[in-house]
């Protein structure tokens, strides 16, 4: 169903929204859509492409994703609570574990999910997280100063399958549109404003604030605290994945 046009911010270049719905939303007339998934989809696609690896985005549980990895003689990853030494997981530690195969199927319930649907809907779609948000920016404006920019959290799941907004997800999109402001971009949506602000008081301490939200310490919980410290590397990263035939390669190797 076509989203209400009083929701889809389409008055506005910088959008912000959440999800799947708040994707097919914003998205309708921007050219680019940035996906923001930093626990821990789109962190570790950053981690993967900084491999020179190529990264097939999914949807989670279903199975297409083998195909895909057959399709694409990809190596497959698993869930984590399969992860094992020598298996890529979802968890960014896994990757730096392993020598880096060529290309990677990385399903995710949010992140890849909301990045597999916009392949066939965004002219553009582009993966983002703290660790990159600053080169996401900078690599937009350099391509199209004018670029009509929709910015999407991927937020998690409750357990009955509804979307749990995440504040990571809403500090790493605020990081994104953050670095857009201040590299000169405006009409800017409140909703956008909004998590641009969330960013700009936490960041400072973002590892800090990582690691007691409610996310990182679920992570932590599940054995995986790394994986919190490995999104809090703000800005270490100069990739810019974006998605090309279905596929995320990095824009500044292309």
């Amino acid at each position: 169903m076509p989203a209400d046009p009083v929701l889809s911010q389409n008055t506005f270049g910088l959008r912000f929204d959440w999800g799947l719905c708040g994707a097919d939303a914003i998205v309708d007339g921007a050219d680019v859509a940035v996906v923001v998934d930093v626990l821990s989809f789109t962190t570790t696609l950053t981690v993967a492409v900084d491999a020179a690896i190529d990264v097939i985005p999914s949807r989670w549980r279903d199975d297409r994703a083998t195909q895909l990895a057959e399709q694409f003689d990809a190596v497959l990853a698993v869930g984590r609570s399969a992860a094992s030494p020598g298996l890529i997981s979802l968890c960014p530690a896994t990757v730096r574990a392993v020598p880096a195969p060529a290309r990677l199927v990385l399903p995710s319930p949010n992140g890849s999910t909301i990045a597999h649907e916009l392949a066939s809907t965004a002219p553009l779609c582009v993966g983002a997280s703290l660790r990159n948000a600053s080169a996401v920016a900078q690599w937009i404006r350099a391509r199209n100063r004018d670029a009509v920019t929709a910015v999407i959290a991927g937020g998690e799941k409750w357990p009955d399958g509804s979307l749990r907004p995440a504040v990571e997800d809403l500090w790493g999109a605020g990081a994104v549109i953050a670095a857009l402001v201040d590299a000169g971009a405006a009409d800017v949506s409140p909703e956008a404003r909004a998590a641009a602000a969330a960013w700009r008081a936490v960041e400072r301490d973002v590892g800090s604030e990582l690691r007691q939200c409610g996310s990182g310490r679920e992570l932590a919980g599940m054995g995986h605290p790394e994986d919190v410290d490995i999104a809090a590397e703000v800005d270490s990263s100069s990739s810019v994945p974006i998605l090309r035939d279905g596929v995320f390669v990095d824009a500044t190797r292309a």
